[in-house]
């Protein structure tokens, strides 16, 4: 979805509207994975992980392949809409079959690939799509609109005859409810969590960095795109480690040390006055996120299990979609009324809160096999 970042917002202009209405494209799409989440946790939940992730990036393929034919401001807000209902189809099942096809002693390390995959993408999209730009506004749509069709073809292809990723046999079973995963603490602390994740990572950082680096540290632009990349750079150093060590030592662990780290780098970003200590305080940040992915989701993971839990994963994603789409306006409100250093103040502020509860949280990560045989012997002893 990056590659359409560079141009989104100054195609939406190009059809004379203002910063405002420009904006509100980006929004959006936010806004409808939003509003249609727990729709496609349903969905999951009645036909399936499969027809439904083929769906929702069929979808997203036709209306973003829309907006390069797009003739006025209206045509484009309204294809955008529509992509992000397949956006939240095919994430929530992706996410829920990744569940299912991952042993638990593996999960944190299946969620530290696809964050990673993930990653990658938001990295080189931005580049490929500022090269494109220099030919034509429209075609980093029709580029990635082909290559939603190449990925919806791939994954028809490699899963139509998978037998793991077959629907359940017995479908008459109802899968875990919302109502049931708020019992667990784990669940709820995660969903505090992706919530704080969603405001600084996906929020904030996009909003207020690339102003605050202008405005404060008086650079240009340019210096707002490494510092971003610095922050990726960080994550993705961290996020294969991160997931191996949730699985050794349990989720609980990273997720307290993910939480601390980015709530340190993330304030720190106000507080600083110098080009390097904002690049040190964005890697920081990148660490603290890509600590704290992996075990959050492999935590979700074991709360749901391997059954169905479709609006269950929707929730979670919402939250993050949600603090996405607050953040970037409580934090905006706080750096014009009072300082920049108070909106990343706030903004880090949301992770302590999320590690406070947290704390209170018990670990999800089932005993290995070989641990419960060591500790037989001692029971038995006793």
């Amino acid at each position: 979805m990056g590659i359409v970042a560079p141009a989104l917002p100054t195609f939406a202009t190009s059809f004379d509207v203002g910063v405002t209405a420009a904006s509100f494209v980006i929004s959006a799409f936010a806004l409808m994975r939003l509003a249609f989440a727990p729709v496609s946790g349903r969905l999951v939940s009645w036909f399936g992980e499969r027809p439904t992730y083929l769906w929702g990036i069929t979808i997203v393929g036709v209306s973003t392949a829309a907006c390069a034919f797009a003739d006025s401001y209206w045509q484009l807000l309204v294809f955008r809409a529509l992509g992000g209902t397949g956006s939240t189809m095919f994430t929530v099942s992706g996410v829920a079959l990744l569940i299912r096809l991952s042993p638990p002693h593996l999960r944190g390390r299946a969620s530290g690939v696809w964050a990673t995959s993930f990653l990658m993408g938001n990295i080189s999209g931005p580049i490929i799509g500022g090269l494109l730009v220099g030919f034509s506004l429209r075609l980093p749509f029709v580029i990635y609109g082909i290559a939603l069709f190449v990925a919806a073809f791939v994954g028809w292809a490699m899963l139509r005859k998978s037998t793991l990723a077959a629907p359940q046999p017995d479908r008459r079973v109802p899968g875990m409810s919302v109502r049931e995963a708020l019992t667990h603490r784990a669940y709820r602390a995660a969903i505090v969590s992706n919530f704080s994740n969603g405001w600084a990572v996906f929020g904030v950082r996009i909003a207020l960095v690339p102003l605050f680096v202008v405005e404060v540290l008086r650079t240009d632009q340019a210096m707002a795109g490494f510092a971003l990349s610095v922050f990726a750079v960080g994550n993705a150093a961290v996020l294969m480690i991160s997931g191996r060590m949730a699985d050794q030592r349990g989720r609980r662990p990273l997720v307290l040390v993910g939480l601390a780290v980015s709530a340190v780098g993330t304030s720190a970003l106000g507080l600083t006055e110098s080009v390097p200590l904002f690049l040190a305080a964005s890697l920081v940040a990148g660490i603290g996120a890509g600590l704290l992915n992996p075990a959050q989701n492999a935590a979700v993971a074991d709360v749901v299990g391997s059954g169905r839990g479709g609006p269950v994963l929707a929730a979670f994603q919402m939250a993050a979609d949600f603090g996405a789409i607050l953040g970037p306006l409580v934090a905006g409100v706080l750096a014009d009324a009072v300082s920049f250093r108070a909106a990343f103040a706030v903004t880090g502020l949301t992770a302590v809160l999320a590690l406070l509860v947290w704390a209170r949280a018990p670990e999800t990560r089932a005993a290995p096999v070989a641990e419960e045989k060591e500790e037989e012997p001692r029971r038995v002893a006793d």
